[in-house]
């Protein structure tokens, strides 16, 4: 049964989706360092606000731009980089729009006229708020710069799958919708209603309202028009970089019944989107414990054992509850590789400390890019 190391052998783009709150952000983490240990130059994109990425990494922030992780920080916690490259960056979604603006402009003057403009800016940080299309435009851009072996994305939680995986296409929705055409046609009512003649209306309504909204609104339509077909193209692209040969999509979750339905629902949906999907990464599971159940006999070595009859009764509780968990989780996984008849699912355990930095994220690794003994897959029943 294949480690992540070997799935991700020969692809360029690893997505790793889920839903929040299931360790997503520390699975990518240490997905890019355990390749970047095996010699490649791997990027990490995250979209997490908190710092628990950049901790991880030994950086003090990560912004719109790559950092590189310290190679010193692999040989710290005991890893051979075989020449390896490990960056990160935090994705800053109204910076990229920003960008795609430039890249779009026809000329400087155009671009200065959007990016200045205020509707664009409030139009900008609106879409901007929708992070799952501005992180495959981040994507995108590094993909096509062909600048590293691997890239590796912490997706958006995923509560509503479609989210993400529509996110190309509800941009372009936008742009081509009807009330945004209206205004951007050079025959269209916006042109009638914005055209130049009108300047002597806008000068009146500014000093009666001391507001130049319509102003605005005239000029953002009149420098965007030039700009729908390259937006239209990136998305188009975009959307072939998600079904591309070259990307694999794995699915984070937890072991708990939601996080479990949950996965089974995104599953689902790349299924039906033909997406390629890889496999499975259960986080924080409670293993079945190879111990023995108590008796009566073992109850009195344990209070022999820890000198104290109350604290041995406390013991063997919390030693039930462990196994009810331990049960609990099996169950949860047996039906996640049943309904996703999924080839790869790696069940990572509860471990003992929070991961905050990269010794931890190679321990998580032991699991990931685990064969023999420490592997840890399920191969689904054919239906």
């Amino acid at each position: 049964m294949a480690s992540v190391g070997e799935l991700l052998e020969g692809k360029r783009v690893c997505i790793c989706a889920g839903s929040g709150g299931v360790g997503k952000t520390t699975s990518s983490a240490a997905i890019a360092a355990g390749m970047a240990a095996q010699g490649k130059k791997v990027a990490v994109l995250t979209i997490d606000p908190a710092k628990r990425l950049a901790d991880s990494l030994g950086l003090p922030e990560l912004g719109n731009e790559e950092r590189q992780v310290d190679p010193k920080l692999f040989a710290e916690a005991g890893v051979d980089d075989e020449g390896g490259e490990l960056w990160a960056m935090m994705l800053d979604a109204k910076a990229t729009f920003d960008e795609l603006v430039r890249r779009h402009a026809p000329d400087a003057e155009t671009r200065d006229r959007i990016l200045s403009n205020r509707i664009y800016q409030q139009l900008s940080n609106a879409l901007a708020g929708s992070q799952e299309y501005m992180a495959m435009e981040k994507l995108f851009e590094l993909y096509a710069e062909d600048r590293y072996d691997l890239l590796v994305l912490d997706t958006p939680p995923s509560r509503n799958a479609l989210d993400f995986l529509e996110a190309p296409r509800r941009l372009m929705q936008f742009i081509e919708g009807r009330a945004l055409q209206v205004f951007m046609k050079p025959t269209g009512l916006g042109m009638k209603v914005f055209g130049r003649g009108t300047s002597m209306m806008f000068s009146v309504l500014r000093r009666v309202t001391g507001v130049e909204v319509l102003e605005d609104l005239s000029e953002f339509f009149q420098a965007f028009s030039g700009m729908v077909g390259g937006f239209r193209e990136r998305a188009k692209r975009v959307s072939e970089l998600l079904a591309n040969p070259d990307t694999c999509f794995l699915v984070v979750c937890a072991p708990q019944g939601e996080p479990i339905t949950e996965a089974v629902y995104f599953h689902r949906k790349l299924v039906e989107a033909r997406l390629p999907f890889g496999g499975v990464i259960v986080n924080k599971v409670h293993y079945e414990s190879e111990l023995p159940a108590y008796d009566e006999g073992l109850e009195r070595e344990l209070v022999d054992a820890v000198g104290d009859e109350d604290l041995a009764r406390r013991v063997i509780s919390n030693f039930d509850d462990y196994r009810a968990l331990a049960a609990r989780d099996q169950r949860n996984i047996e039906r996640l590789t049943t309904e996703m008849r999924a080839r790869l699912v790696i069940q990572v355990p509860y471990l003992d400390a929070d991961v905050h930095d990269l010794e931890g994220l190679m321990r998580i690794n032991e699991y990931l890019f685990a064969s023999g003994a420490r592997e840890r897959s399920v191969i689904a029943a054919e239906a």
